[in-house]
């Protein structure tokens, strides 16, 4: 039968086509837990709530594995939320960077980073590259690079050491 075609004043056909191809996007099923996620319709674009950041953010393929992998390490692994910092700038080379996540120990120091990539995106040796750039600067303990569906987590200590899993949040 085709894709429906919404007519009237609430959707023009080409925002309504915008609109469900954005809500595939929050339809693609990733290797972490489900949860609870609101989105809305403005500008002619999808928009989630980031609980972080407290604001509507828009909904990309990126932004998808982002909002997951927070829910994750909150929800599931008890990740202090008050610690947890997305999109947080730094510098590098005198170059301005924004790093995806960033959850910070108690006494207020960077302990993990985490680069998201969108699910299509397959994770590569330059990924990891560039999580190692934003760390340099934040060096944090532990580097974690994800698409949703593949999920690394090297632990940077004398030598970089890959690791099963998540670590548990220090106590």
């Amino acid at each position: 039968r085709g894709w429906p075609v919404y007519r009237g004043s609430q959707f023009s056909t080409i925002s309504c086509l915008v609109f469900i191809s954005s809500l595939l996007y929050a339809m693609i099923k990733l290797n972490l837990p489900a949860f609870d996620y609101k989105l809305k319709k403005a500008d002619g674009k999808v928009w989630i709530f980031d609980g972080i950041r407290k604001k509507y953010v828009v909904l990309t393929p990126e932004e998808w594995v982002r909002q997951h992998f927070v829910q994750y390490l909150i929800h599931v692994l008890s990740y202090p939320k008050a610690l947890v910092k997305i999109e947080g700038g730094l510098h590098y080379n005198q170059l301005a960077k924004r790093s995806d996540i960033v959850v910070f120990n108690r006494a207020g120091n960077p302990w993990m980073v985490v680069e998201c990539k969108a699910p299509e995106i397959k994770l590569r040796q330059q990924d990891a590259q560039q999580v190692a750039v934003y760390n340099s600067t934040l060096k944090a303990s532990y580097v974690v690079i994800t698409n949703g569906l593949r999920h690394l987590c090297f632990e940077m200590a004398t030598e970089i050491k890959s690791l099963p899993e998540l670590p548990a949040y220090p106590a």
